[in-house]
Formats: C-alpha cells, sequence, structure tokens
C-alpha cells in the first residue's frame, strides 16, 4: 500500500487551517482580552525602537536575562549545579531569542547571520523574502511575479528555472522543503518572524550540509516575547494590500503565540494576481525549569496567477505583458499546505543540552503550466540534536551532534492543460519516494582561550524511488541510492570581544531531486550527485557604531547540476551534470553611523546611519564544455544600500539604491546579456517605540525599465523567452499598532 499521512492527519490538519483562519479574523478584536486573561501581572510591551537595525547583524553575546521581582526567601544551600539552572527560566528552551540566536551563530567559523525583524518590518513593506534578505551579502533573490523569485545563495541552483534548489528552507527548525531537495517561496510569510537565521554553504551543518547554498531557518516569536502583540495594514501600488495580527501571552508554564495575514495583489504586470492567506502558531509548556515542550502549525493557502517570462524586448519595452500562452492556458501555482511539529528541550546539566522532535507535513500543488500538475505532498520526519560545552584539561569545548530523518512522497499527477486551466486527459502519474537520514557532529577545542579548531563532519544516506502508475509511454520506475560524506575543518579567532576572524575548508554533497532525474528499469540514471569543496576566510564583528561582516570563499564543483528550459519547448527541463565549475566571491556588508548630533546632542542625538551589502560573484566553467565562459544568471557585481537619518523623536527617512552596474549573461555560450540598472528608492515614517508607527515608501522612483530575472539555456536567440521584467515604479503605506 503507498506510504501516505494517514486519513486522520488530513483530517486533523483540515481542521486545524480552519481554526487558525478563524483565529487571523478575530486576533484584532479579542487578542487583548486574551493576553490581559492570560498575563493578568505582567502585560507584554514593546520596548522602546533603537535607531533602524543594522540589516547585516553581527552575532553577539546573550545579555543576561531580566529577572522579574519576587518575594524575598530564605536562602537554602544547594548543588551548584541546581543553581545554574534555576537561574534561566525567563527564556525558552526551544525557541531561543534573537540575542541566544547570534551568540549561538558566534561559535560558528564561517558567514552566518542573523536578520532580526527590526531590520525588515521598520520602514518599509516587506512584501517578500527579498525585503528580508536585501542587505546579506552573498545572497540574491530575483523577483519574478508575485513573491516567487530566484533565492541563491553564492550562485546556488541559477539554473534551476523554476521554484528553487541546492538550499533547504526551515520554519522554526523544521524543513519547510520537501524531502526531495524542492524549495518554494509563497509559503514564506515575512511578518511572521522574530528572525531569520542564514548558513551560507556547508556551515550549514546542523541543517544539512547536502546543498551548496546552505539553508535558511526562519523562527517565529513565543508567547515569552515583548512586542508580538501587533496588528498592522499595508495598501500600495498594483492593488496591494495586506492585513496582519498576531497575538501571544505566558500564564505560569504556559505561553502560546498565533500570527496570520491575508495578503491581495493585482501585480505590476497583466495575469500576475495573487492572494494569500497565511497563519503560524506555536505552544509551549515549560515542563520543570530544566524542560519544555513546543508545538508548532503552520498553514497556507495561496493562489496565485503565472506571467511568464517573456522575449528580451518585451521585458525592456512592453514590462507589463504577459506571455500570450501563459494567458491562453491561465497558467497559475496554487498551493494548500499544512505543517505540525513538537521540539522538545532538555537542559540535562549546566554543560549539557538534548533537543529532540518531529513534524508531519501535508502539501497539494495544483499548478495548471503547459501541463496540469496535480502533486500531493507528504513529509515527515524526526531529529535529535545534543549540545555540550565544558572545560577538558583546562581547554574549553564545544560539541554539537545530532541525527535527522526526512522522508516523503509525491502522488504525481499531470494532465492536459486545455484553455482556461481546464484539466484534459491525463498524462503521467507515480508515486515517489524520498528517504533520507543524515548523522553530523560538530567540535570546537579552544586550544588557545580565543582560538578555537573546528572539525566536523555529516553522513547523508539518500534514496529516491519512482513507482510509474502510467505505462502507456513506458515504465518510468526506478531507484537511485547515495551516501555522501561533508567533513568540515575550520579555526575561529576571538580577536576581542564583539570582533571575530574565522577561516574553514569544506566539502557539500547534494542529491538530485525527481525534477532532475530520468528513471528507467533498463536504464541507471545518468544524473550525478553534485558535490563541492569550498574555502572561506572572513571577519565580522559589531560595536555601538559599527557593523561588519565580511568573506571571500572559493567553491570548486563537481557535477553541477544544471536544467535548462528549451527555448522552442515551453516548461520542458532538461537536466545535466556539468564537468567542473568554480563559484567565488567576496561578500561584504557594512553598518555604520557616519555623523551624530547634527541637530539633537546629549545622551539621544539625532544620528544618520550607512547600511551597505556588496556581493561580487565570479563563476565560470573550468571544464572541457564552455572552458572560460561566464555561468549565466547572476550579476557579477550586486550592490544594495541606504542612507538613513533617525531623529530622537521617531522621525526617520533615506533614501536606497539597488545597482547591478554590468549586465549579466543568460545563456552558457556567453551570447547574450540582460542590461545594467540602478533602481532608486525612498522612505518615511515614524516609530518612537510607542503603540503606533507608520511609514510610507517609494520603489524605483525612477521608472526605470529593467531585467530582474531570467531563465538561462545553452545558447539564447533573439525571440527566446527567457526574461522577467522588473516592477516599474511603486508606493507603499503602511500603519502599525501595538499592545
Amino acid at each position: 500500500m503507498p506510504l501516505r499521512l494517514p486519513q486522520i492527519l488530513r483530517r486533523l490538519t483540515r481542521g486545524l487551517r480552519g481554526l487558525i483562519r478563524r483565529q487571523v479574523l478575530t486576533t484584532l478584536a479579542f487578542s487583548p482580552l486574551a493576553v490581559a486573561a492570560l498575563c493578568p501581572a505582567a502585560k507584554a510591551q514593546s520596548s522602546p525602537q533603537p535607531l533602524p537595525a543594522l540589516t547585516v547583524e553581527a552575532p553577539q553575546k546573550k545579555p543576561a536575562a531580566r529577572k522579574a521581582a519576587r518575594p524575598a526567601r530564605k536562602a537554602t544551600p544547594a548543588p551548584a549545579a541546581a543553581t545554574t539552572l534555576a537561574a534561566q527560566p525567563a527564556g525558552s528552551l526551544t525557541a531561543p531569542g534573537t540575542s541566544a540566536a547570534q551568540a549561538a551563530l558566534a561559535k560558528v567559523p564561517g558567514s552566518v547571520v542573523v536578520v532580526p525583524d527590526t531590520a525588515y518590518k521598520s520602514g518599509v513593506a516587506a512584501t517578500s523574502l527579498k525585503e528580508v534578505l536585501d542587505y546579506v551579502p552573498g545572497v540574491l533573490v530575483q523577483p519574478k511575479w508575485g513573491e516567487d523569485g530566484r533565492l541563491s545563495i553564492r550562485g546556488s541552483g541559477l539554473s534551476r528555472n523554476f521554484h528553487l534548489r541546492s538550499l533547504q528552507l526551515y520554519i522554526d527548525g523544521m524543513p519547510m522543503s520537501t524531502a526531495d531537495g524542492y524549495g518554494d517561496q509563497l509559503e514564506i510569510d515575512p511578518t511572521a518572524y522574530r528572525y531569520v537565521e542564514v548558513y551560507k554553504g556547508a556551515n550549514a551543518l546542523r541543517y544539512g550540509a547536502n546543498a551548496l547554498g546552505g539553508a535558511i531557518n526562519m523562527v517565529t516569536p513565543t508567547g515569552r516575547e515583548a512586542g508580538v502583540n501587533v496588528a498592522s495594514f499595508d495598501i500600495g501600488s498594483f492593488g496591494f494590500h495586506r492585513l496582519q495580527a498576531s497575538a501571544g501571552g505566558a500564564s505560569g508554564p504556559l505561553d502560546f503565540f498565533v500570527t496570520g495575514s491575508w495578503k491581495q495583489a493585482d501585480g505590476f504586470r497583466d495575469h500576475s494576481s495573487g492572494e494569500a492567506t497565511r497563519a503560524s502558531a506555536n505552544l509551549g509548556y515549560r515542563i520543570s525549569p530544566d524542560a519544555e515542550t513546543r508545538f508548532y502549525i503552520n498553514t497556507n493557502d495561496i493562489m496565485q496567477r503565472i506571467p511568464g517570462t517573456v522575449t528580451r524586448d518585451m521585458a525592456l519595452n512592453a514590462p507589463t505583458s504577459a506571455w500570450p500562452d501563459n494567458v491562453a492556458r491561465d497558467q497559475q501555482r496554487n498551493v494548500v499546505s499544512t505543517r505540525i511539529a513538537n521540539k522538545t528541550a532538555f537542559r540535562l546539566s549546566p554543560n549539557t543540552t538534548l533537543e529532540m522532535g518531529g513534524f508531519l507535513a501535508e502539501r497539494h500543488l495544483m499548478h495548471p503550466i503547459f501541463q496540469w500538475l496535480d502533486y500531493q505532498y507528504g513529509d515527515y520526519g524526526a531529529f535529535t540534536r545534543v549540545t555540550d560545552e565544558r572545560m577538558i584539561a583546562g581547554f574549553k569545548n564545544s560539541l554539537v551532534a545530532g541525527a535527522t530523518l526526512f522522508n516523503g512522497t509525491i502522488d504525481n499527477r499531470q494532465f492536459e492543460n486545455l484553455a482556461s486551466a481546464k484539466k484534459g486527459n491525463l498524462l503521467s502519474s507515480s508515486l515517489d519516494k524520498s528517504e533520507n537520514l543524515s548523522a553530523y557532529i560538530e567540535n570546537s577545542f579552544y586550544f588557545l582561550p580565543s582560538v578555537a579548531l573546528v572539525t566536523g563532519t555529516q553522513f547523508l544516506h539518500a534514496t529516491r524511488e519512482r513507482d510509474d502508475r502510467f505505462l502507456t509511454d513506458g515504465d518510468q520506475s526506478g531507484r537511485t541510492a547515495f551516501d555522501l560524506w561533508s567533513p568540515k575543518l575550520g579555526l575561529l579567532w576571538e580577536i576581542t570581544r564583539g570582533w571575530q576572524a574565522f577561516a574553514n575548508v569544506s566539502k557539500s554533497g547534494e542529491v538530485p531531486s525527481f525534477s532532475e532525474t530520468v528513471f528507467s528499469p533498463t536504464l541507471a540514471p545518468d544524473v550525478k550527485a553534485q558535490t563541492a569543496t569550498t574555502y572561506e576566510i572572513g571577519t565580522r564583528g559589531r560595536t555601538p557604531d559599527f557593523t561588519w561582516d565580511l568573506a571571500a570563499y572559493r567553491a570548486e564543483i563537481d557535477n553541477e547540476l544544471q536544467c535548462q528550459d528549451a527555448p522552442a519547448a515551453a516548461g520542458v527541463c532538461t537536466v545535466r551534470n556539468l564537468d567542473h565549475t568554480v563559484h567565488q566571491g567576496i561578500e561584504a556588508g557594512f553598518g555604520a553611523v557616519i555623523l551624530t548630533g547634527m541637530t539633537v546632542g546629549g545622551p539621544a542625538p539625532d544620528k544618520l546611519w550607512l547600511n551597505l551589502a556588496y556581493t561580487f560573484n565570479d563563476f565560470y566553467f573550468d571544464g572541457a564544455e564552455f572552458t572560460g565562459n561566464r555561468l549565466p544568471g547572476a550579476p557579477r557585481h550586486y550592490l544594495r544600500s541606504e542612507l538613513v537619518y533617525k531623529h530622537p523623536s521617531g522621525v526617520f527617512f533615506g533614501p536606497n539604491i539597488e545597482w547591478v552596474p554590468v549586465a549579466y549573461y543568460v545563456d552558457n555560450d556567453n551570447t547574450t546579456k540582460t542590461v545594467p540598472y540602478a533602481l532608486l528608492g525612498l522612505k518615511l515614517g515614524f516609530d518612537n517605540g510607542g503603540p503606533f508607527s507608520a511609514y510610507i515608501e517609494g520603489r524605483n522612483l525612477t521608472d526605470e525599465r529593467y531585467i530582474a530575472s531570467v531563465s538561462i539555456t545553452d545558447t539564447a536567440a533573439p525571440a527566446s523567452a527567457l526574461y522577467e521584467p522588473g516592477t516599474g515604479r511603486a508606493v507603499y503605506a503602511g500603519i502599525k499598532y501595538r499592545w
């Protein structure tokens, strides 16, 4: 019998999805009463907002937890361990806050970044993941339509002309990507998260070093954090409007958080309208000061029309146009999904913490394109992780080890797509099964008080199996299996408090997904795993008026997976392994106060901040084919910068730019390029840490016509439909109420 989620889970998730939708509609009216009832003694208040958070946050030490006032009691002798454990009741064992996440990532000898919500929820309409990651160097988000776009870290998945690959997405540490490696941005709600962790390349060891790009983990708040009770409304160009609300609270050992948003937009281009309802919630229970469990649920209902890629001439001279076939077939990408998870943590001793949990996910993709794709995804898994920090023979040592099981099925059916997105005859049907079992260990040994030798490895056993149920065109059943090791060696030097340098060399291995493998009972699949050796060196740090994150890397890749859309056959993707390629570059992020006390002096002066993220990409062929040519799909230089003035009254304003000074290639033959562009933006707002805040933001104020993203191929022709036009001039505004 095919392996699928039990029927009882389907009914449960549908019931929970309906419950959370109702909660989204009632949160605005009832959240204050709920919080007041749960927290009569200490209502969560929004803390005063600092100057605009520097968008590239350097990891820093966790500040001491604020202790609630309590009656004095007679001291009783207790073992040192008990005293240490009891000293940390204010935080969450299962869901660390932003400072704790920064402290944890500061132990990684490589480029990792924590992006706090203050970096993208104040002064801009965070309409997609692009606004969240805009100022993280090395990360490229190229918009297509709606909230979709190419997401790439260090050149990962550049040739993936649909959805994304070579990068793992997580929400609260649980997979958002599917078990075979497929990912999608449409289910990401930028309004829902307290912070976002970006692990570049093999630095994502705990989440699996089996993707060239690494991993992105989006973390929702808990009810024990301040500032979780929020209602906001955003409106903007091209019919954009969004309602969002969240609430949380704590009572004794119990805490809860729930958030939801509803968004609708007509879109800049024809046939690009969309609507999305998203919700997330978590419920935590503190079993004891040293044990905590937390349950999560995430649900999404998304409907999005697809305007399609167009020719270069159309992109630059008729950017609002849709591709005619996309309109005729009413091409769409619609998703309904639910994820349920649990995470439980135990502090076994002052030095040792154990985490474990499990997750279930159900996802229905309804995707009329060149064919009518009807896919039912069912993923499940479990994980365990132990951390231990202690002195060994007088030397500080930190150990992290864990294992993850991540399996899934895809009930895969494809039909004819007749006019107006009507299903025709069945064209293919299969049951696809993925199994992934990974184990990892990483140890940091401080052979000097400020210098650690970091060693680690991950082992991945993965299988992909297809059971073809449509034999008219031949039996496409088959199975592949992979065993991949990803070792890592690095140095971490804490030069001073808040200033680190690092270097590492690491391996990564990536398994092809189902869309990249042709199965046959008589032929062995000819697509191999993609492997890479990456060398990295860098530094990061933070002072009150200056932050920086610098890294240089070189990834030498064997069998890089390249998926190409054939220009003459829409939707047809031919996947192959490239012989040998190199991805190398420089990533530079800065945030600095360049002027202070211009009109207001004293302890709280006005300040002028400069935020900058620059990425240099040098990606090229180094094998027998296309030798010396540039890999297409990514700009060689990418700069994002803003200048923000903040007055102590809460008023802030300033311009920003996005600059691609050199056009990049769209084909392996390096015959056709995009165009260089520069986009000017401006924002003005008010946020003094009180209950109300507001903003107005302008984007692409010069209404420049440019190409935002491309689909790559071997050789581009003048009539090749490979280009995604960039959005024209737009204005957004929003208001937020916190209580």
